[in-house]
């Protein structure tokens, strides 16, 4: 092994893509994250497959299906897109204290 490397000519390579799986950036409330990462160590997972598998789990809660598809149709898609919504407005609805008068 040499004592030092010379890596000024040197380029990264991609990015191997993981199957089934799109890297996306989203904003998420800290108690979210750090609920997450509590639960991922307790639990031996990574706190994006705790995130991931708490969405999925919330978005199959009401289509009774047994897993997601992965080739979903536009219809199917908008349906998800509301349930998800749905699920944000209701986890405000519990980390917000009620401000009505």
């Amino acid at each position: 092994m040499k004592d030092e490397y010379d890596f000024t000519n040197a380029k990264r390579g991609p990015v191997a893509a993981i199957k089934g799986k799109t890297r996306i950036t989203i904003m998420l409330d800290d108690v979210v994250i750090e609920a997450a990462r509590a639960l991922a160590e307790s639990e031996g997972y990574g706190y994006q497959t705790v995130i991931n598998n708490t969405l999925r789990r919330a978005l199959l809660r009401d289509s009774g299906s047994a897993q997601l598809k992965q080739g979903i149709t536009p219809a199917e898609l908008k349906g998800l897109e509301q349930k998800l919504s749905e699920a944000l407005r209701e986890i405000h609805s519990v980390m917000e204290p009620d401000v009505r008068p």
